[in-house]
């Protein structure tokens, strides 16, 4: 006897969009490039280490890549800030890298 689910209709005719190729290759990149950072941080073994950061470097390369070219292409979008919140947000950060013990000069 075959036990299956009811088998959900879905359009045989679905073509993905060139947005939705490269939001989806970005999005992998995104993955793969943080997957790497944690295996380089946690390599024993210096050439492991340098192997997994040349990678780590081509995988973030490709990401920067894909990012400039959807931007360009106007497929993402970012918000300019006032220089007033900007200079704010600098403000609050810097205020707490003084209150780092191993920043601390004095």
């Amino acid at each position: 006897m075959k036990i299956q689910n009811q088998e959900v209709q879905y359009p045989k005719n679905t073509h993905m969009t060139d947005r939705e190729f490269i939001t989806d290759m970005l999005t992998t990149e995104k993955y793969i490039t943080s997957a790497y950072d944690i295996a380089e941080n946690e390599a024993s073994h210096s050439q492991l280490y340098q192997d997994i950061n040349m990678i780590y470097q081509e995988s973030q390369d490709c990401q920067r890549h894909l990012y400039t070219l959807m931007f360009q292409k106007g497929l993402y979008a970012i918000e300019s800030e006032s220089p007033q919140k900007l200079q704010q947000s600098y403000q609050q950060f810097s205020g707490y890298s003084n209150q780092l013990p191993y920043t601390n000069t004095h």
